[in-house]
Formats: C-alpha cells, structure tokens, sequence
C-alpha cells in the first residue's frame, strides 16, 4: 500500500450508498491515483466477473 493521496480523496469522496458500478469505478481510479488501501474483496470478485484486470496500485 501506499501513502494516502490527500487531495485526490478529497476530490474524488465515494458517493453516499453507492451503486456497484459506482463502487467499481472509484475503486479503479482509486487504485491508479491514491492505493492507500487495497480494492475489498466483493469489488475484486465483480471485476473479474466483468473481466477487468484490477490496476497497479499508486507508488
């Protein structure tokens, strides 16, 4: 994992009961901006039914 993006979170907050497909895109951009924490794994298993390969996270 790596450091917390501040200004991205703060940019970029997760909507309030968010749908899965909204869960799956912020994930995936969080991951390529911030990856202060892993993708959960109910989101992983949706990606790989989608047939999405997660990104690497952030350095």
């Amino acid at each position: 994992m790596s450091k917390l993006n501040r200004a991205w979170h703060d940019a970029h907050p997760m909507p309030a009961n968010p749908t899965l497909d909204q869960r799956v895109e912020w994930h995936l951009a969080h991951t390529v901006h911030c990856g202060c924490r892993p993708i959960p794994r109910l989101v992983l298993e949706e990606l790989a039914r989608r047939g999405i390969e997660p990104p690497s996270p952030a350095n």
